[in-house]
């Protein structure tokens, strides 16, 4: 449940695309095996300890308010516990409260469109469809606004245990890693996690100044861009989590929430990203290409070069589609708890409104 409400479909959408996307920034200025290297580290430390970091640290605070002194699991709670006097709280609580309702529903908004782009190409691709009029992208939002409905009529953990495709993900990764180049990705894996471990303090730091403009458009593009997106998130998925944590010491909550995720994200870039690195070093397809001109298709493009390669490709599609219903199942529930006044279970009605 956490990576269905956390992070999504953007595994699978930057996998192959965003390790690739930096090695071409930086492959003129470096050696290829450094800038590989590095690229995987940039990629690395946009989706691990810091993101789930903001989670972690939003869905503690509300998960204290709301389960130690037992008030409503709102952003605006800890503004009206502590300062209960005065009649500037209640419109700057609500304003909080609004503000999250806004960043929820842009945030999930950007990811809905990147789902629906992922899943509209993998059809193209495995069934050789031409959509001229964008007839299928149409019906691929459709169906998932259909597929919206049936999870949010029954209970949270029951929709969302139902939903779970972390299965199919995790078995996608695993095909990869051992019919592909394994002794290459597992080489690689090794490498980014102790590049990772070695740079995340300096990495957290950087800005890039001294760079040329093209850096800094790169950084605020990816790195920066990727900070506000998880604070966005932050208010969703910080009310999800601290919802189906509780009973959860803050040492498990920790755990479980912030090292478990991100250590499953290195292996999961490092299997990915080391795929795609492997088709530009010791290959002739033109995958760099397709990383940057078209992103969305890549992680189709190479699975296509693997055996089984249609079953892979459906597995990704099916994988694409169940994250982007468990996402918006997941920022119903917590929209509908903000427009409660906190309530856990709210009704159906307003799940589905």
């Amino acid at each position: 449940m956490l990576f269905a409400a956390g992070m999504g479909v953007g595994l699978l959408f930057y996998g192959v695309t965003e390790p690739l996307t930096h090695y071409h920034l930086i492959q003129a200025r470096l050696d290829a095996d450094l800038v590989a290297s590095h690229a995987l580290t940039v990629t690395n430390f946009n989706w691990a300890i810091h993101a789930w970091s903001i989670y972690a640290m939003t869905a503690l605070v509300i998960a204290y308010f709301a389960y130690r002194k037992h008030r409503p699991g709102l952003v605006s709670t800890p503004i009206t516990y502590t300062f209960r006097r005065g009649k500037w709280v209640k419109p700057v609580a609500w304003i909080a409260d609004l503000l999250a309702i806004y960043a929820i529903a842009i945030g999930l908004a950007g990811s809905l469109a990147m789902g629906v782009f992922q899943i509209h190409e993998g059809l193209q691709t495995l069934f050789n469809l031409e959509d001229a009029f964008g007839v299928l992208q149409y019906g691929v939002f459709a169906v998932l606004c259909i597929a919206f409905l049936l999870p949010l009529t029954v209970d949270l953990k029951t929709g969302m245990a139902r939903l779970s495709n972390m299965a199919i993900v995790f078995l996608l990764m695993l095909y990869i890693l051992l019919v592909g180049p394994t002794h290459f990705l597992m080489d690689g894996i090794d490498n980014s996690i102790g590049a990772y471990l070695s740079n995340v303090v300096q990495q957290s730091f950087a800005t890039y100044p001294y760079f040329a403009s093209e850096f800094q458009d790169w950084f605020h593009a990816w790195t920066l861009n990727y900070m506000v997106w998880w604070i966005a998130w932050a208010p969703f998925v910080g009310v999800f989590v601290a919802r189906i944590s509780k009973g959860r010491t803050i040492r498990e909550f920790v755990l479980g929430v912030v090292l478990a995720p991100s250590l499953f994200s290195l292996f999961w870039f490092g299997v990915f990203g080391g795929i795609g690195f492997f088709g530009v070093f010791h290959t002739e397809l033109p995958i760099h290409d397709v990383a940057v001109n078209t992103p969305e298709n890549t992680t189709f493009f190479v699975l296509e070069a693997l055996p089984l390669s249609f079953l892979t490709g459906i597995a990704t599609v099916v994988a694409a589609f169940l994250f982007m219903v468990t996402s918006v199942v997941s920022a119903a529930f917590v929209l509908s708890m903000f427009s409660t006044d906190g309530d856990e279970n709210p009704s159906v009605k307003i799940k589905l409104i």
